[in-house]
């Protein structure tokens, strides 16, 4: 199975376009070949001009921690190119840094969630380079949390750095096809192209989108797992509560919540007593832990972990997002006066509730808040979301 990087330096007539031509490459610490060397390393050894990088969100060494955590600008040691930030003083690509490359190589790894921003970043690329004649590849990469969709769609007007545009949480489509999405949506007029992935069987266990043959390495800080990986979009909605997400331990967003003053077996008991459908496909165990940093720092919390993984995943039933929006109906049940939703400026969003610039909109925020709102009222709105997504995104599928 190669990756789009891989199949770039292994067929020289991939390669051929890029001869006498100046390439920058975007690119995390998982922008790495079959063998572990890094995309920037490989490129250069092959002989490709390359002029500049470029690092997403936590930056290219993967070093940032938190959201909102700028890198600046530097000059890579080694090369003597300038490494320019899409997370720092600027989120889209400058007059200044789009001059110094006629290609773009877009080679970052993905967890297949709208919030996670190398989404947003490849729209932003894609909009600068629009009508300059720059063009941007993406080197594909697999999408770990597979082809299913699941959510309700960002609500025009609701667009944010984690929200590039009218998709579902889980958007089921590779960086590659993400982009021929963005340039139909927003009528962008750019050489793109896509080096396909050889061999990645989205649909087939026992990875379901991420080969076995392949290491997990972290894309960013708190992205350590495939568990992680395919639980996100929906334990990335922690984010926007008071509860913590488990930063600050060794197994980040990979628990529904903890708190030190939240009883998980009860909750878990009243998520089982609303809507017992929505915790198929992984397996939910209490646990404690005490952060380090972040949230309830050096305070023992009692929360929920997620297995989805080993013989307890069912890649078709599990559905994070509804198991996180359990979770959060349930403790609003058992303490109708938590405060619940955390408050402060949010992926530089100040204006709204960070849970409402996660979801693109309220209305999961008020689905949880509303005592008499049951189950059925948000898997409807969810349910017609989720097939008009697939509607729209099936022209742009590039596997099977």
């Amino acid at each position: 199975m190669l990756f789009g990087i891989d199949r770039l330096l292994a067929e020289p007539e991939l390669r051929a376009p890029l001869a006498g031509k100046r390439v920058a490459l975007v690119s995390h610490p998982a922008s790495v070949t079959a063998d572990l060397i890094h995309s920037l390393d490989a490129l250069i050894a092959a002989g490709i001009n390359v002029t500049a990088a470029f690092g997403p969100q936590h930056g290219l060494k993967g070093d940032k921690q938190d959201n909102m955590v700028e890198s600046a600008d530097e000059l890579d040691p080694h090369y003597n190119i300038p490494i320019f930030s899409l997370y720092g003083e600027v989120r889209r690509p400058t007059g200044q840094m789009m001059s110094t490359a006629d290609v773009f190589l877009f080679d970052l790894q993905d967890l297949g969630c709208r919030i996670y921003t190398f989404v947003t970043t490849l729209l932003y690329l894609l909009e600068a380079a629009s009508g300059s004649g720059k063009e941007v590849w993406v080197l594909d990469r697999p999408n770990p949390a597979g082809r299913p969709v699941e959510g309700t769609l960002l609500v025009l007007g609701q667009e944010s750095f984690v929200g590039a545009g009218p998709m579902p949480m889980r958007h089921g489509l590779t960086l590659g096809e993400m982009g021929q999405w963005f340039i139909a949506e927003n009528k962008l007029d750019l050489p793109y192209r896509v080096i396909e992935m050889q061999g990645w069987t989205p649909e087939a266990g026992p990875g379901w989108g991420w080969p076995e043959s392949r290491i997990w390495i972290n894309p960013s800080p708190n992205a350590a797992s495939l568990n992680m990986a395919r639980a996100y979009a929906g334990t990335v909605m922690l984010e926007g509560a008071t509860l913590s997400e488990g930063r600050g331990t060794t197994r980040p967003l990979e628990v529904l919540f903890g708190a030190p003053d939240v009883d998980a077996k009860a909750v878990l008991a009243e998520m089982q007593h609303i809507a017992p459908q929505w915790l198929a496909g992984a397996a939910l165990r209490e646990c404690w832990f005490e952060p380090t940093f972040h949230k309830h720092a050096k305070t023992l919390c009692n929360g929920l972990m997620i297995h989805a993984e080993g013989s307890f995943y069912d890649h078709h039933a599990f559905r994070p997002w509804r198991l996180q929006a359990l979770a959060f109906k349930a403790i609003r049940r058992l303490y109708p006066d938590y405060e619940l939703w955390r408050d402060f400026p949010y992926e530089y969003e100040f204006n709204r509730l960070a849970i409402d610039v996660i979801n693109g909109g309220p209305a999961l925020r008020e689905w949880v808040d509303d005592a008499a709102a049951v189950a059925g009222d948000l898997e409807a709105v969810a349910a017609r979301d989720e097939t008009a997504w697939q509607e729209t995104s099936k022209p742009y599928l590039l596997y099977p």
